[in-house]
């Protein structure tokens, strides 16, 4: 049975949920810590493409492609086996070649309340990427219009 769903967060519009299974744990039978990596991962794809549902991710073509240049994540506590995880997504800061994902993994725990327990935080750096001259290339205008938060 698969959870109704976090409660709506404003600052955070975005989340992909996956479930831990057995092959995401590590000799101690928690998440391994390169699983989170993972798990931050899809959701972050699940993103992209839900703001550019062209956006491959495999096989990037048109105006622009990204590379993965840097992760930053602090671990707040244990994922175990068969819990749900969230993965809340949004853009952080925008620059002209280069945008930060922040992102927060909660487990669905009806003891810690409505959000969730915080399992981890941090942050990955995408850098907009020319795969046909290898090089990095700013991000298009489209791109950095749609990954800005909308005016208050």
């Amino acid at each position: 049975m698969t959870p109704a769903g976090p409660p709506a967060r404003a600052a955070w519009p975005f989340h992909h949920a996956e479930r831990i299974r057995f092959g995401d744990l590590d000799a101690m039978r928690h998440l391994n810590n390169v699983e989170f990596l993972r798990f931050f991962e899809t959701a972050r794809i699940a993103f992209m493409q839900s703001v550019f549902p062209d956006h491959d991710p495999a096989a990037p073509t048109g105006d622009f492609g990204l590379i993965f240049a840097e992760a930053h994540i602090a671990y707040r506590s244990p994922g175990r086996f068969g819990e749900v995880v969230r993965t809340w997504i949004r853009p952080g800061s925008i620059a002209r070649s280069s945008f930060r994902m922040e992102f927060e993994m909660r487990a669905d725990d009806d003891v810690a309340g409505p959000e969730g327990r915080l399992m981890a935080e941090g942050y990955g750096v995408l850098v907009g990427y020319d795969y046909a001259t290898q090089a990095p290339m700013p991000l298009p205008a489209r791109v950095r219009e749609a990954l800005a938060p909308p005016a208050a």
